[in-house]
């Protein structure tokens, strides 16, 4: 997903992680990560951003849960296209009525959306769509992650916002980087600005990646299997990808300039 803030529309590239397996394995480790046997069948469920189409076809053609799915996207790279319903979009706006889905994902878009005021206008545009006691599942890399994994650059995103664009420039030729990641702290400002309660499932999302993708022998299986929960929580600042569960919540109120406000609170 892009979106309309002041740099130039061509410069913003989708970004679609076009594998279906690794997207196959992003599905699952969704499944486990809400919990979603346990909820109310059917569900009906929005990709916001569903590059490939791998994600929405999992949930789509699931042999087990009943989830009717709809998938948007500034572009159509899609790969495989039956299971879901699609629609392009071209901006944050969601061509969706209030309170439709219980289960929105929003996987590592918000940083391709522009700026502060763009992200928090994507994720106000989920709130909306969003019904009282859906879920939500939110996926950003971390500003503080060593390698940057749109270029593969290693501390790209660290550079303050106006150096950014010139290094990447300088190291891959590439005049604009189009990418805001996240800190920690940040996405949860704006998840609670947005009008969201959420829990951070930064730790259990790396045990899932590790499980679903390296043998129980592995080198790093066996290291992060001795490492306990309570430290690795020490780490969530500089984890890679932050990673979120949230839920609609709060109340209204009006803003200084007389906007609707959404309230909410971290879990």
């Amino acid at each position: 997903m892009r979106s309309s803030d002041n740099a130039p529309a061509i410069a913003r590239q989708p970004h679609a992680v076009l594998d279906l397996a690794s997207r196959k394995l992003k599905a699952i480790k969704i499944e486990r990560l809400l919990n979603l046997t346990a909820l109310r069948r059917p569900m009906r469920m929005l990709e916001v951003g569903t590059g490939s189409g791998g994600i929405a076809h999992y949930f789509g053609t699931h042999a087990e849960l009943h989830v009717d799915v709809d998938a948007v996207d500034v572009v159509d790279n899609r790969l495989v296209t039956d299971g879901y319903r699609f629609q392009l979009v071209t901006d944050t706006r969601l061509p969706y009525p209030d309170a439709a889905f219980d289960i929105v994902l929003t996987n590592h878009v918000i940083e391709h959306v522009g700026s502060r005021d763009e992200q928090l206008a994507h994720l106000r545009e989920v709130r909306r769509v969003l019904r009282e006691g859906g879920t939500g599942y939110l996926a950003v890399p971390n500003r503080w992650m060593l390698v940057e994994p749109h270029y593969r650059l290693a501390f790209l995103s660290w550079f303050p916002r106006r150096w950014r664009s010139r290094y990447l420039d300088w190291r891959r030729g590439v005049a604009f980087y189009d990418c805001e990641p996240l800190t920690m702290e940040q996405a949860e400002q704006l998840l609670g600005e947005a009008g969201f309660e959420f829990e951070n499932l930064c730790v259990a999302a790396l045990r899932s990646t590790l499980e679903l993708e390296h043998r129980p022998s592995s080198p790093m299986r066996r290291i992060f299997d001795r490492i306990p929960d309570r430290l690795l929580v020490l780490t969530r600042r500089i984890i890679p990808t932050l990673i979120y569960k949230f839920w609609a919540t709060g109340k209204c109120k009006e803003g200084p300039s007389g906007e609707t406000v959404q309230m909410g609170r971290p879990a």
